[in-house]
């Protein structure tokens, strides 16, 4: 028999429905970015500035965003971690304004409870962490005191080493079994499973052809029954794509409309949230794909 897919990702406070929960959600939700970072691999330094950062999310919201993901820390590949103090100094207030003026659910990007926590009092509902919850041990206990809705990620290694030879046998049965255990863990720990997002972790710790096959085989993740969550926006393996097939270097325009071509492939593959820097291309492309089919 068939996993049942999920028809809600329950948050701290509210649910989210999934597509194909009523009829009325005909794609995948839409999470933007919003970096607060010096130093991330796409964006970083354009929005350091809280007040940019808050206007950037502000037109995220206007271009269709359903979900903000708030950032403080760059995981690209060999960047350089920065300790609770400076993540809470880049992201607090624009959590605190996002909150208040976006009308969408806010979630942090942190593999730090501290830094989750002081986003989670200011009214942030998701825990989004590349470590799986795994990276701080006061993580779990966070995550089932507050009832936040959580995203656990699979990465091989630390954004420090992941691109060191990353190697799999079968990357997707792999990762498949790595979100298996990690959500028994989850599970076990006291989180609601209604609440438990789950992400294979595109770029972290994958080579072009791994990033490929997650890309191609995303279908496989839902019989694991959970709402799953791709982050390939902007990533060098669109820009190896979209070079090989032109011929040509792939600046941020192609690929952001790489983005928006994989989103419409992981729309048709099930996949219930994609998250991403250019919120109204992807968005438009979504909608206009639901239409057509």
């Amino acid at each position: 028999m068939a996993t049942p897919l999920p028809t809600r990702w329950r948050l701290r406070t509210l649910a989210l429905p999934l597509p194909g929960s009523d009829g009325t959600l005909r794609r995948p939700l839409v999470m933007g970015i919003v970096n607060v970072t010096p130093d991330s691999f796409s964006d970083g330094g354009r929005h350091a500035d809280a007040g940019a950062a808050v206007d950037h999310g502000l037109r995220l919201v206007a271009e269709g965003a359903d979900i903000l993901d708030v950032g403080g820390e760059s995981t690209r590949p060999f960047s350089a971690p920065v300790d609770a103090a400076e993540e809470l100094r880049r992201t607090a207030t624009v959590v605190d304004r996002l909150v208040r003026e976006a009308g969408v659910p806010v979630s942090i990007d942190t593999s730090k409870a501290a830094v989750a926590r002081r986003a989670l009092d200011l009214g942030a509902e998701i825990i989004n962490d590349v470590t799986g919850l795994g990276g701080d041990p006061g993580m779990l206990p966070l995550a089932v005191e507050t009832g936040a809705g959580v995203c656990a990620m699979h990465m091989q290694g630390t954004p420090q080493t992941m691109q060191i030879l990353p190697r799999y046998d079968d990357v997707v049965a792999e990762i498949h079994a790595w979100l298996v255990a990690r959500r028994t863990a989850l599970l076990a720990a006291g989180i609601d499973r209604e609440r438990i997002c789950l992400d294979p972790g595109i770029g972290f710790g994958k080579t072009h052809a791994h990033n490929v096959a997650l890309v191609r085989h995303a279908g496989r993740f839902l019989d694991l029954g959970q709402p799953i969550l791709v982050g390939h926006s902007r990533k060098g393996f669109l820009g190896k794509l979209v070079e090989e097939a032109l011929g040509r270097k792939a600046d941020e325009a192609f690929r952001d409309g790489a983005t928006a071509g994989i989103a419409c492939h992981l729309a048709a593959a099930g996949v219930q949230v994609v998250r991403v820097h250019a919120v109204g291309l992807v968005r438009a492309a979504l909608e206009a794909f639901a239409a057509a089919r």
